[in-house]
């Protein structure tokens, strides 16, 4: 599996989020930005992303994941390098 590959099943899950994905084998690193995670529980909006995953992590292609989550405002409002 590769990024572009989880992208793809992200976006197709959650057509209306944008992902930045990285990593690679079984790795990856996910940014989702969304109007679908306004007024949930950090816990929820990981949720709604794993659901994506979920084939892929009960069968091992995907195997570690760190999510971070942003409404549109939210990632407007993170400082840029």
């Amino acid at each position: 599996m590769d990024a572009a590959t989880v992208k793809a099943m992200l976006q197709d899950h959650l057509g209306d989020c944008e992902f930045h994905v990285q990593g690679e084998g079984s790795h990856y690193e996910i940014t989702a930005i969304g109007e679908v995670f306004e007024g949930l529980r950090p816990v929820r909006n990981q949720q709604v992303v794993y659901v994506a995953l979920s084939d892929c992590i009960a069968d091992g292609s995907v195997h570690a994941v760190n999510i971070r989550t942003f409404t549109p405002a939210q990632w407007q409002a993170q400082p840029r390098d």
